[in-house]
C-alpha cells in the first residue's frame, strides 16, 4: 500500500494541509494578540490607558483606549491571582468584569482544526479531480497508463457475437489456444507471435474481434486507444508505455489491445521534428515488445484502418508479425451479421433477413446495425409494436439518401425535369449488357440533397471489373444528363454528382487499371489510404498528366453520345415511363422492366431478360443522385 504512488501523493498533501492549518492557527492568535508581563499591565492603568478588562479563569484580557499605542489590538496577560486586583481596578475607574467560559476544549478543536482540515481536503479532491479529467489521468497519474482493464468474462463477448468475420476469427482462434494450453506449444519448440495486427475499412468489427479474443481466453483484457499515450508533457507517453506493460505481466496471461495505434506508430521515415513526444513512446513501444518473455502469456493486439502510415520497425518480424484482415463482409456475412443485431428485435412475420442482406452489398457491420436501429425507430414511429419488412427497407433508403424531404415542393417543371432524368439513367442501364438491373426509381427529394435517385442492385458476386462493365458504368451515370437533351434540348445543374463519379471511373481506367492503348500498363496513380477514402496519388510530370486529361475526355464523350444514341432510339419508352413516374413518384425495379417489355411486344421487339436475381458483389450501390436545379431562365 505505502508503496503505491498515488497513496504517496495524498500523504504528501496531508501533510501540507495540516502545517497550513497550524500556520493560519498560530498567525490567526499572533497577529492578532499580544501578551504583556503583569508588571506593564499595572502601568497601563496607572497611565490611565486601559479602557476595559475581562477577568478570565487562566488570564487577563486588557482592552487599551484608542489613542495608545495598543489600540485595536487584544492584549492579555497571566492572572497571577492578585488578591488587591480589584482594588487596583476600581481606583483606576476601569470598567471590568469576570467571563466564566462555556466552550468544551473539543469544540475548539472542531473549530480551529477539524473544520478548516475538511474544508482543505474536499477543495483538494475538487481541483485534482478536474486536472484529471482535463488531462487524462492527471497530477496524480503521471506516467501511470490509462487502459481500462476488463477481469475474466467482463468484456461480454465471445466469438459467437462476432459474425461475418470467419477468416479473422481462425486466424485468432491459435492466440486463445495458446493461452489455454501453453505447454503445448513450449513441447514442441512453436512461439506464439507476440502480436496481431487488426487491419481493415472503419466499422467491420476489429475492435469486436479483440474483445471477443479475451472473452474467449478468459483473461484480463487491456484495452487502451493511441490517442491516449500521447499527452501534453514530454515522456509521459513513453512512461505510460512502460507502466502497461509492467501491469500486463503482472497480470499475465493477459491480452493488450492498442486500438488506433496509427497515433503513435507512424512512419518516421523523413520525420524532420527530431525526437519528439510521439517518436518517443513509438520508440519504448517497440523496446517493450522485444523486452518482454512471449512465453509469460502477454499477448498484443493492435487495430488500424491506415497499415500503410505505420512504421516498419512495428511491422517486423517478432513485434506486430501477424497481421488479420478485417474487410467488409460478403452476403452470407452481412446476412450472419444482420442475425446477430435483430436477434434483441421484435421482427414481424414478414421481415426477409436474406433480402435485406442482399440489398446491402458493400455495408459493414456498423452500417448494418444502423440500418437495424433505424427501421426499429421508424417501427415505432409508426405506432408499430414489430419491425416489418417495409421498416428495413425504408431504412437503406434512408442511410443511402437521407429521409424524405416532404416539405420541399418542386415546380411541375423541375419534376418532369427531374423524372426524365432518373428514368434516363434506369432505360440506358436496361438497354446495356453489362449494367446491374434497376432496383428502384424514385423522384421524392430526400434531406441528402437529392431530388431524386435511381438505385442498382447487383446481380452476381463479383472481385473483378471489365473494361467493358466500366464503360457501360459510365454511360449509365450520363443518362441523366443525356435524357434532359434528349427531350428538353437543355442541360440543368442536375448531373453534377453524375459527372463527378463518371469523371473519377474513367479516370481510374486511364491512370490505375491501364484500360487505354496509349499508356498501355504503366501505372499512373497509386491508391493512399485504402481502407479510408482510398484517394488516388499522381505519380507522373505535368506532361502526362495533361495527355491523362485528354484520354479521359475521350472515354466520356464516348460514353456521352452512346447514352444519347440509346435515349434517342427509345424516345417513346422513355416519355411513356417518365410521365408514369411523374403521377407516381416511385417505381420498382419490376414495373419498371414490365413496362419496358410490354413496349417492345407490342412493337415486335425481343423481351430484356435483365431481372434482379442478387448474389453478390463487393461494388457499392449505384446510387445516382441528383443536385438541387437551380430555375432554368431562356
Amino acid at each position: 500500500m505505502f508503496n503505491d504512488k498515488k497513496f504517496k501523493y495524498r500523504m504528501f498533501y496531508l501533510v501540507g494541509v495540516i502545517f497550513v492549518v497550524l500556520l493560519i492557527n498560530y498567525f490567526t492568535t499572533n497577529l492578532s494578540t499580544k501578551q504583556i508581563p503583569y508588571n506593564e499591565f499595572l502601568t497601563l492603568l496607572q497611565e490611565n490607558k486601559v479602557e476595559k478588562v475581562v477577568l478570565q479563569r487562566d488570564r487577563i484580557l486588557i482592552k487599551a483606549k484608542e489613542d495608545t499605542e495598543y489600540a485595536n489590538k487584544a492584549l492579555y496577560t497571566g492572572n497571577l491571582r492578585d488578591p488587591n486586583l480589584v482594588n487596583i481596578l476600581n481606583d483606576a475607574k476601569v470598567e471590568f468584569n469576570a467571563d466564566v467560559p462555556n466552550n468544551s476544549p473539543i469544540l475548539d478543536i472542531v473549530l480551529t482544526w477539524v473544520i478548516p482540515l475538511f474544508i482543505f481536503m474536499m477543495l483538494g479532491r475538487l481541483i485534482f479531480g478536474r486536472i484529471d479529467k482535463k488531462m487524462g489521468g492527471g497530477v496524480m497519474s503521471f506516467g501511470k497508463n490509462t487502459a481500462k482493464l476488463y477481469a475474466e468474462n467482463e468484456t461480454g463477448k465471445t466469438f459467437r457475437d462476432v459474425a461475418g468475420q470467419e477468416e479473422a476469427k481462425e486466424s485468432l482462434v491459435e492466440i486463445v489456444d495458446f493461452l489455454h494450453n501453453p505447454q503445448k506449444y513450449a513441447e514442441i519448440g512453436a512461439k506464439l507471435p507476440k502480436g496481431a495486427l487488426l487491419v481493415g475499412p472503419p466499422g467491420t468489427g476489429k475492435t469486436l474481434l479483440a474483445k471477443a479474443v479475451a472473452g474467449e481466453a478468459k483473461v484480463p483484457f487491456f484495452s487502451m486507444s493511441g490517442s491516449d499515450f500521447v499527452e501534453m508533457f514530454v515522456g509521459m507517453g513513453a512512461s505510460r508505455v512502460r507502466d502497461l506493460f509492467r501491469q500486463a505481466e503482472e497480470k499475465a496471461p493477459c491480452i493488450i489491445f492498442i486500438d488506433e495505434i496509427d497515433a503513435i506508430g507512424k512512419s518516421r521515415d523523413g520525420a524532420l521534428q527530431g525526437n519528439d513526444e510521439r517518436e518517443q513512446t513509438l520508440n519504448q513501444l517497440l523496446s517493450e515488445m522485444d523486452g518482454f518473455d512471449p512465453s509469460k502469456g502477454v499477448v498484443i493486439l493492435a487495430a488500424t484502418n491506415r497499415p500503410e502510415v505505420l512504421d516498419k520497425a512495428l511491422l517486423r518480424p517478432g513485434r506486430f508479425d501477424r497481421r488479420v484482415i478485417v474487410d467488409r463482409p460478403d452476403l452470407k456475412g452481412r446476412e450472419s451479421i444482420l442475425r446477430v443485431h435483430v436477434k434483441d428485435v421484435k421482427l414481424g412475420d414478414d421481415v426477409d433477413i436474406s433480402s435485406l442482406a442482399k440489398a446491402t452489398p458493400g455495408a459493414v457491420g456498423a452500417d448494418l446495425a444502423n440500418i437495424v436501429n433505424e427501421a426499429a425507430l421508424g417501427a415505432v414511429k409508426n405506432n408499430r409494436k414489430v419491425v416489418i419488412q417495409e421498416d428495413l427497407e425504408e431504412a437503406v433508403e434512408v442511410i443511402i439518401a437521407g429521409k424524405e424531404k416532404k416539405d420541399r415542393i418542386m415546380s411541375d417543371k423541375e419534376k418532369r425535369t427531374v423524372a426524365f432524368h432518373e428514368v434516363g439513367h434506369a432505360l440506358v442501364a436496361a438497354m446495356l449488357n453489362n449494367t446491374d438491373p434497376v432496383h428502384k426509381i424514385t423522384i421524392v427529394p430526400r434531406t441528402m440533397g437529392a431530388l431524386g435517385y435511381t438505385m442498382q442492385l447487383p446481380t452476381e458476386e463479383k472481385y473483378l471489373v471489365s473494361k467493358e462493365e466500366m464503360i457501360d458504368q459510365i454511360t449509365v451515370m450520363l443518362g441523366g444528363r443525356a435524357a434532359e437533351e434528349v427531350e428538353f434540348n437543355m442541360i440543368s445543374t442536375g448531373a453534377s454528382n453524375d459527372i463527378e463519379r463518371a469523371t473519377q471511373t474513367a479516370r481510374s481506367m486511364v491512370t490505375i487499371y491501364g484500360m487505354t492503348d496509349r499508356f498501355d500498363m504503366m501505372a499512373l496513380e497509386s491508391i493512399s489510404n485504402r481502407y479510408l477514402d482510398g484517394r488516388p496519388v499522381q505519380n507522373c510530370s505535368a506532361e502526362t498528366a495533361a495527355m491523362i486529361d485528354n484520354e479521359t475526355l475521350s472515354i466520356i464523350k464516348t460514353c456521352h453520345e452512346k447514352a444519347i444514341e440509346i435515349l434517342k432510339e427509345n424516345k417513346e419508352l422513355l416519355i411513356k415511363i417518365s410521365e408514369f413516374l411523374i403521377d407516381k413518384e416511385t417505381l420498382t425495379g419490376e414495373e419498371f422492366m414490365n413496362m419496358i417489355n410490354e413496349y417492345r411486344e407490342k412493337n415486335n421487339l425481343p423481351r430484356i431478360g435483365k431481372e434482379e436475381n442478387h448474389k453478390d458483389t463487393k461494388v457499392e450501390p449505384t446510387v445516382i443522385e441528383e443536385e438541387p436545379i437551380k430555375p432554368i431562365t431562356d
